[in-house]
């Protein structure tokens, strides 16, 4: 178990929830076997290896063109969307795509529909992916790690305030896989809007230009012009928030004090409760300080408190990002964590070669 304890003490707070709870209210909307329930220009969209598939063929004057003359998109026909939490996993080589939510269309358009609104956007280079845009809109509302408030501007230009942070682009960018599959998540509740990427978030807005900004609208997934480009989608599930509290109650405070683990599991292995006997975590605001046998080690956390199980994002001291799940139960805190950069926990669970610790922890006698 000598591998075991220093990752028990370099992270901070641990543990369980249900795998049930994890998707509860969801529903999936692509049957992946055909594109019933979607509409768009059948030459480009397809279904491939069980995958929504858009593909773009090379214009014969220039093959390093695609033929199209403007974007354009597979859109989803069995409803709109307004208050929801979409997640999906996607791949692309080449290119640009995203997708299209509170969106309306504009046009037919030669090669497919042409649509307006919300853009969750990610590429196969490394700049945008993660970013808010607003296709055929006021663009670019936040920035991949920027945390931004939309303010009414001229016409439909609007005033762009950078509040904040939720991560370093760079950083983000580096757990994005090129060629490969990648999780998303979008959470849009009144006018708040909120994209993830394999567990990290990417932007979080809130759109205070309502003039412009859109409550309800069309879901829909694009096609870039541009260089020839293949793009996939699987596993698209939805779930509508419509009558969801949307201030929901902090548990930043309820977190604040002294906790020691009294259980903890890594990789399927239970660990032995002297590894950690005297391992406790001071919480002070979003800050924690690990104190150990020899010493101290720390760093800081955000609570994602929308999300369903509630997410933890911490950041050790050494800069290592650790993404993690977590609840209060039975007045324990119980928190899932994934350790060597393998993705956040959807469940509570932990098996052999899952890099994954799961922990229980009480507050700690005064």
């Amino acid at each position: 178990m000598k591998t075991i304890a220093p990752l028990v003490a370099s992270l901070a707070l641990i543990l369980t929830l249900a795998a049930a709870d994890a998707e509860k209210g969801f529903k999936s909307i692509f049957n992946g076997k055909d594109l019933t329930g979607w509409e768009g220009n059948k030459d480009l969209w397809s279904v491939e290896d069980g995958c929504i598939t858009g593909r773009t063929p090379a214009d014969p004057a220039n093959e390093k063109k695609s033929i199209l003359a403007h974007n354009t998109f597979l859109v989803w026909k069995a409803g709109t969307v307004a208050d929801f939490e979409l997640r999906f996993s996607y791949r692309i080589v080449a290119g640009n795509s995203g997708v299209q939510y509170r969106s309306k269309t504009l046009e037919p358009g030669k090669f497919g529909p042409i649509i307006s609104g919300y853009q969750a956007d990610f590429e196969a280079g490394k700049t945008h992916s993660g970013i808010l845009y607003e296709e055929k809109g006021r663009g670019i509302l936040a920035r991949r790690g920027e945390k931004t408030v939309i303010h009414p501007g001229e016409g439909k230009k609007p005033e762009i305030e950078v509040t904040g942070t939720v991560g370093k682009s760079e950083e983000i960018q580096d757990s994005i896989k090129p060629e490969d599959w990648n999780d998303y998540v979008i959470i849009a509740q009144g006018n708040h809007l909120q994209h993830f990427i394999n567990g990290r978030q990417t932007i979080d807005v809130t759109d205070k230009d309502t003039a412009n900004a859109a409550k309800s609208g069309l879901l829909a997934l694009q096609i870039h012009q541009g260089p020839p480009m293949l793009v996939q989608f699987k596993n698209l599930r939805i779930k509508e928030l419509k009558g969801e509290t949307k201030t929901v109650k902090s548990d930043l405070k309820s977190l604040q004090g002294d906790w020691k683990p009294v259980e903890v599991v890594a990789n399927g292995e239970p660990v032995e409760a002297e590894a950690f006997a005297r391992i406790k975590y001071s919480i002070t605001g979003n800050e924690y300080t690990l104190n150990l046998k020899d010493g101290e080690d720390g760093g800081s956390f955000k609570l994602v408190e929308s999300h369903s199980p509630k997410w933890m994002d911490i950041t050790t001291k050494k800069g290592d990002f650790v993404p993690a799940i977590y609840e209060f139960k039975g007045g324990a805190l119980r928190v899932c964590y994934a350790l060597n950069g393998a993705a956040r926990p959807e469940d509570f669970t932990t098996t052999a070669g899952s890099n994954r610790i799961l922990a229980v922890y009480q507050r700690a006698q005064q």
